[in-house]
């Protein structure tokens, strides 16, 4: 008994952060979404806005929409492109993305509920609590955010020359989709453009994680800094999905609403 509990006391304990969990809410709601949208039966007056709508959009179907700046109207969505056929990115566009994705205003509001997660599982025991360790907590959680951006989609892929943006699919069944979506942190194009493993994701994830130890003294052996480059991933390829399945929502909800409009 007394040796069962020494070899427990020297085999380190994984934990999953609860903000982890957190992060695969959006992904249950864009892949459950969809097609609980499109299982709805479809009602007569349902088919005439539809009959509507084609007629309407037959005259506008050269025109090109861009997607929108934010899928859901807070998930940054700069560097999301409909289809293959597009131009390589500069460097300074790459690094225009990467600012855009790291200073837009929902990037504060996701800051402040990682803060606020950290507050309550007490990550980074050194920061105390009260105002002050949240302030901190803040602080650092943007940090992480803001430098995993600007590695992953300005630095690396400049220095790669990879396309650090999402090429949406955009066809096929929900599962190949989804499968598509969360993959793309580990396959992504070339500015030539090929197709190779992710480095820019995957090692610029991996810096941050490195540089964040400078900030987050609590949180700096090996297995922390494994939990925390996989969070970063991990948040990047739901990211993916969110992005990848907003078109289908935002057409449902327009259809739904015109519907509701009869």
């Amino acid at each position: 008994m007394v040796l069962f509990q020494n070899i427990t006391k020297t085999v380190p304990r994984i934990t999953f952060p609860l903000h982890s969990v957190f992060c695969l809410l959006p992904l249950l709601t864009a892949v459950v979404l969809p097609p609980v949208a499109a299982a709805q039966q479809t009602t007569t007056a349902e088919v005439e806005v539809q009959s509507k709508q084609e007629a309407s959009s037959s005259n506008s179907s050269s025109v090109y929409t861009p997607p929108d700046k934010r899928a859901y109207g807070i998930l940054p969505n700069y560097r999301t492109v409909e289809g293959t056929d597009v131009e390589p990115l500069t460097v300074k566009r790459k690094f225009w993305i990467a600012s855009r994705d790291s200073f837009d205003y929902p990037i504060y509001f996701i800051s402040a509920a990682f803060a606020g997660i950290s507050q309550i599982e007490n990550t980074n025991p050194s920061f105390g609590q009260g105002v002050k360790g949240y302030a901190l907590r803040y602080a650092t959680g943007y940090g992480d955010q803001m430098i995993g951006n600007m590695m992953t989609e300005g630095v690396f892929p400049s220095l790669l020359h990879e396309d650090m943006r999402y090429y949406r699919r955009g066809t096929g069944g929900m599962l190949g989709r989804t499968f598509y979506a969360l993959t793309r942190v580990l396959v992504t194009h070339t500015d030539a453009g090929g197709m190779r493993f992710n480095f820019s994701e995957v090692v610029g994830n991996s810096v941050a994680t490195a540089i964040s130890n400078s900030y987050n003294p609590d949180t700096r052996n090996a297995l922390q800094n494994l939990q925390k480059l996989g969070l970063q991933i991990g948040t990047d390829s739901i990211s993916n999905v969110l992005k990848e399945f907003w078109p289908d929502v935002k057409r449902k909800l327009q259809h739904h609403n015109s519907v509701a409009t009869l």
